[in-house]
């Protein structure tokens, strides 16, 4: 990867990591279904306009007509479901905490492949899912009894938390494979405007039944536009370049990349608490990531040891 390429992917880890400093701030005043459709709804605005400027919109929205159910389902797989499960999520939980969850989902990614396409397992990567899982249970152990009890949610209220911000990285992982089985050979960009479209649907009369009562504030409106433009749009743009000219296995990188933002942006702009047990924690997940993702393989033989081979 040449620097102009690693420098996009620092970016793309700063603007997706910046998604959940943007949920944590609009969430509390538009509540979950609301801010996820508009950010949906602005994200699938900006990838339609990407195709007419790309001179492709027409043969997109065949191949959308075409591809109807599928894209309908990964919308709401990857999109519509696992917003607003972390959007749960941030209503008790930090924003640093939650992007250091949404690390876990290339190991539901691996889980998945294997039950469902029969992906091939080896010792080092079942040890990479037990420790990105163990890291897991780390940070939720830190949250629920690091804090100062007066200013703590719930143990109860932070494992649910905890279980929806894993529920939404299944659900990424179960729409990789639903992707690879049903979407595969199909334009990038068509599939990320189409299931964007998709869940926009799906979420717009979730959004009217539940729009907020009272008024919303400017901030909160700005970080809405924060989350359609910038972490939606602008960065799935960013992300299918980074797969083009890079690959997908490089461009998959920006994911141990992502908690690391997601922890700045929040120490930086809301004071959240980052403490030892959950920066060790972060450590332990992406560890188990890298193993089960097999981008840290078995270490190879020493010259002595292949002296004796």
């Amino acid at each position: 990867m040449n620097p102009v390429n690693l420098a996009q992917l620092f970016i793309l880890a700063a603007l997706w990591g910046g998604s959940f400093l943007f949920i944590r701030v609009g969430v509390a005043d538009l509540g979950v279904a609301p801010l996820m459709a508009l950010r949906v709804g602005i994200g699938a605005a900006f990838l339609l306009l990407m195709l007419v400027l790309r001179g492709t919109v027409r043969q997109a929205l065949s191949t959308m007509r075409e591809r109807a159910w599928p894209l309908l389902v990964v919308g709401i797989l990857n999109s519509a479901a696992p917003f607003c499960l972390f959007a749960y999520a941030e209503l008790t939980l930090s924003a640093g905490v939650t992007s250091v969850i949404n690390a876990t989902t290339p190991l539901w990614g691996a889980l998945v492949a294997f039950f469902w396409l029969d992906d091939r397992l080896t010792r080092m990567r079942v040890a990479g899912l037990a420790i990105g899982f163990a890291g897991v249970l780390a940070l939720v152990w830190d949250q629920m009894f690091a804090h100062d009890a007066s200013a703590a949610a719930s143990p109860l209220a932070t494992a649910l938390a905890a279980l929806a911000g894993l529920a939404a990285t299944l659900c990424y992982g179960i729409a990789a494979s639903y992707t690879k089985k049903h979407l595969m050979g199909v334009d990038s960009l068509t599939v990320a405007a189409g299931t964007m479209s998709a869940a926009t649907l799906v979420l717009l009369p979730f959004a009217l039944v539940f729009w907020p009562a009272g008024a919303v504030s400017l901030t909160s409106w700005g970080a809405v536009l924060g989350l359609g433009v910038a972490c939606t749009g602008v960065a799935y743009m960013m992300f299918f370049h980074l797969i083009a000219v890079a690959g997908p296995a490089r461009a998959i990188t920006v994911t141990f990349v992502i908690p690391i933002f997601g922890i700045l942006w929040g120490a930086l702009f809301l004071a959240e608490r980052v403490s030892l047990g959950m920066a060790a924690a972060c450590v332990i997940v992406l560890a188990g990531t890298a193993l089960a993702t097999g981008v840290v393989k078995r270490l190879p033989l020493t010259g002595a040891r292949r002296a004796k081979a």
